[in-house]
């Protein structure tokens, strides 16, 4: 009787190890990021909104004291790969967020999902990972890298432009835009232009745009890349001549800043803004200003919401972080206020939700802003969910 009892007693504390029955004494979260070079300006975005929240926290998560390990991926893949190596074997993190870019984000994750490492992405979300590739230890905070562009697409259509030139940079992000752009614009395609990743100098793709003349043009050239390209084509006179749009954060803060009154009647397409007026997000663009004494950017309020989602999930399970497929499920539900306002996961764990058309203008202190003026989707999920073989 004693043997079946120890063996009983023995059963359950292995299935309670197994489960994480436990509360973790903290979290750990490794957060991986572009921090310097010409992009530097996207992940600090992130990495302050990311922050932001776990302060206005109390310095916790789910009610847990936080520790978050910032690492800069210096913009290159293998540095990226290097530190999710670091965060996951030996810092043994609870949680991976940070990455920017795709090229980076698609080098570094996988050292995360083999070990059943849950990646919480503020930014990049490569169609790949949403369809054939879905993977159920990734949840996407921010958006489908289709859907931005797949809004611009809707827009220029809206707009009756017959003829748009394209611009992006080749890597899987650069493709991912331009065909979203497509996806959803019907009228005819002038150029579809793919030019170094980290370019900043476009003279040579300037005077073959003006040489097409076409009825508009879309770009999707991020950070340093897009200020460079936004000062050029309004130095070379083609804005007086050619319409010029972009994804929500190719006229975000980050290019406002440095650019400035040349920005002024630009048109773009985003899932958020910070004249949204929900509770969550007048606390989230008020505190941010005062604590960074700037705007939130789109990857501010995206860093942000990932913390959220991060909090709101831990919470969930009581800090029982070890059971990770308990983690998962907290995570789908998304029992969290964004401050996008509605905001649900798709199938594949990518975002289901409103995109917008804004348009950059001066707000009542004279101040360059987004203001939002439209609604282009409505629940807008992504083009890839039917392939993903999750449930």
């Amino acid at each position: 009787m004693k043997g079946k009892l120890f063996a009983g007693m023995l059963a359950g504390a292995l299935a309670a190890l197994g489960t994480g029955s436990e509360a973790a004494e903290r979290i750990k979260v490794g957060f991986i990021s572009t921090l310097s070079g010409p992009s530097a300006a996207l992940g600090v975005d992130i990495r302050d909104g990311f922050q932001l929240a776990v302060r206005l926290a109390g310095g916790r998560l789910g009610g847990l004291p936080a520790e978050v390990l910032v690492g800069d991926d210096q913009f290159k893949p293998e540095v990226g790969r290097q530190l999710a190596e670091k965060n996951v074997r030996l810092d043994k993190v609870h949680f991976l967020t940070g990455m920017v870019f795709s090229n980076i984000m698609l080098a570094s994750v996988p050292v995360a999902f083999e070990n059943r490492i849950i990646y919480v992405s503020p930014n990049a979300a490569p169609s790949p990972l949403a369809g054939k590739q879905c993977n159920p230890y990734l949840f996407v905070a921010s958006w489908p890298n289709d859907a931005y562009h797949e809004a611009a697409g809707q827009h220029a259509t809206n707009r009756g432009y017959k003829n748009t030139y394209l611009i992006a940079p080749n890597y899987q992000a650069g493709k991912d835009s331009l065909a979203g752009f497509k996806r959803y614009y019907k009228g005819n395609v002038a150029a579809e232009v793919y030019t170094q990743l980290g370019q900043l100098d476009y003279s040579a793709e300037l005077a073959q745009l003006r040489a097409a003349k076409p009825d508009a043009l879309y770009i999707f050239l991020p950070g340093g890349m897009g200020i460079n390209f936004i000062k050029q084509f309004v130095a070379a006179g083609l804005s007086k001549d050619i319409p010029l749009i972009v994804p929500g954060f190719g006229s975000d803060q980050d290019i406002i800043r440095p650019v400035g009154d040349a920005m002024l009647g630009l048109f773009d397409t985003a899932h958020w803004a910070s004249d949204f007026d929900n509770a969550a997000n007048r606390k989230f663009v008020a505190a941010f200003e005062k604590e960074y004494r700037r705007i939130p950017s789109v990857f501010a309020a995206q860093g942000y919401d990932a913390a959220l989602l991060i909090d709101a999930a831990v919470r969930d399970v009581k800090g029982k972080v070890e059971d990770v497929e308990a983690v998962r499920k907290a995570m789908r539900a998304a029992r969290f206020e964004s401050v996008r306002g509605a905001f649900k996961f798709n199938r594949n764990q990518m975002p289901i939700q409103n995109y917008y058309l804004r348009v950059v203008a001066k707000d009542a202190q004279g101040r360059i802003v987004n203001k939002t003026i439209g609604t282009i989707f409505k629940d807008h999920g992504d083009a890839y969910v039917q392939d993903c073989g999750m449930k």
